[in-house]
This record gives structure tokens, C-alpha cells and sequence, in this order.
């Protein structure tokens, strides 16, 4: 994970997509401050988290239970440091005890059997888990997250696991150099939350869509939380 770049550089780089992010929101009539930007650190050493947290930016996500727990270890004042530890990569359900004991949010619950199993160690650790769901809105073989048909269900089974908070939804664009791949994607996520909210008769405020190369698209769909990682930091290792 030597790809460090220097506090300056993230800083130039944090002020570009803040200024890409403010136009975007003036553009469709909306305020930048309806849009959190996280700093996306997988891949990149603890370095990364804490020039997040020296910046002032509120969250982190990671794609993997094992690399955040080394990096939670290896980084001084990193447990309740300032800053959220959200996991936004594909968990496996056998994984769920620990992803409870690092992560203050989980975006990437797709199934039941998840939900379940979040709730369960949730409950053992006495604490309410707050969750994103994540839908397969793009409809993209390649990508993770629950069919658009299966969304109804999953939100119910989530919604009866008393240790679960469900916050919103969370999807990943197709890949693809057209931006319209990704706006397509995006309204439909959105027009997802908006349905089951109603269908429900919950809130549903999080829409955890957009990332280094779609933040446009993803602003005028409505995206509260941008997840950003290499317009920060630089190309993964």
C-alpha cells in the first residue's frame, strides 16, 4: 500500500471534486451541503484515513473486513478518531460478526441472509446497526447488490431486524464511457427509494450512489453520498 501521495496534493485534489460537486448541485438546484462526500481508502494505506480526517471530510469506506481491521490496529487514535468507518464491499455472511465490531455503517446489504446475520451480532453487541441496501439498479451482471425485484423483500426482511437501522440505498453504476449509462442508473435507484418509502411508509433519506467518474450524473439523480477514491487519491495498487 506504499501509493502515498502528500497532504497537499489530497488537499488540491478534495478542493477539485468539492468545486465538481458544487457545480453539479447549482446546475439541478440543489445545495452542496446535501452531498457528503466520503473518502474512499481501500487500497490505499492509513496515511489515506488520516488525511481524510485532517481535511475534515466525516467518512471512510472500505471494500474489505480484513484490510479495515488492519488498518484500525496500525493507525494511533484510530478507533473513535473522528471519523466514520463505512463498508461499502461485497461482505459474506460468515464475515458479519466482525464487519459489526469495526464499521459504524454497512452500505452493501444485498440479501436476506446479510440482514440476518448483521442483526444477530448487532444484538449480541448490544447496538443498532445502521445499514444501506444495495440494489443492482443498473441491472449489471458484473456488480453486486439485490435485483430491483427483490428490493420489496429484502427491505422488509431488514426492516423486521430489530438491531438494523435502514438508512437508504446504495447501487454502482455500470461501467461504461457513456454518462448516460450511469444516470439511467442512478434515476433508477432512486425511483426505487421513492416507491418503497411509500410502499413502506418509511424514510428512506440515503441515496449512496457516484463515484470519480460520475458525480454529475449522480448529484442531479438526487445522491446524498458521493464515494470517491481515486480523484483523491490516485490510481489503486
Amino acid at each position: 500500500m506504499d501509493n502515498s501521495i502528500s497532504y497537499e496534493a489530497f488537499v488540491a485534489n478534495v478542493r477539485s471534486v468539492e468545486a465538481e460537486i458544487a457545480r453539479a448541485c447549482s446546475q439541478c438546484g440543489r445545495s452542496p451541503a446535501e452531498v457528503t462526500l466520503m473518502a474512499v481508502t481501500k487500497t490505499h494505506g492509513h496515511w489515506a484515513v488520516e488525511y481524510a480526517q485532517r481535511y475534515g471530510l466525516k467518512c471512510v469506506g472500505e471494500n474489505r473486513v480484513q484490510e479495515a481491521e488492519a488498518k484500525r490496529v496500525d493507525r494511533p487514535g484510530a478507533q473513535g478518531g473522528g471519523i466514520r468507518w463505512e463498508l461499502i464491499g461485497s461482505l459474506q455472511s460468515n464475515k458479519a460478526r466482525h464487519a459489526v465490531a469495526l464499521f459504524e455503517r454497512v452500505q452493501s446489504v444485498d440479501r436476506a441472509k446479510l440482514a440476518l446475520a448483521l442483526d444477530k451480532y448487532a444484538g449480541e453487541a448490544g447496538r443498532v446497526l445502521p445499514v444501506l441496501l444495495q440494489i443492482n439498479a443498473g441491472r449489471d451482471p458484473a456488480k453486486h447488490g439485490a435485483e430491483i425485484e427483490d428490493a420489496p423483500q429484502l427491505l422488509e426482511t431488514a426492516l423486521s431486524c430489530a438491531n438494523l437501522k435502514v438508512e437508504g440505498l446504495m447501487t454502482i453504476a455500470p461501467l461504461s464511457d457513456d454518462p448516460d449509462v450511469a444516470a439511467r442508473c442512478f434515476d433508477s435507484l432512486r425511483t426505487i427509494r421513492d416507491d418503497l418509502a411509500v410502499r413502506f411508509g418509511v424514510a428512506l433519506p440515503e441515496l449512496s450512489m457516484g463515484m470519480s467518474g460520475d458525480i454529475p450524473q449522480a448529484v442531479r439523480a438526487g445522491s446524498t453520498m458521493l464515494r470517491v477514491g481515486t480523484a483523491l487519491f490516485g490510481g489503486r495498487v
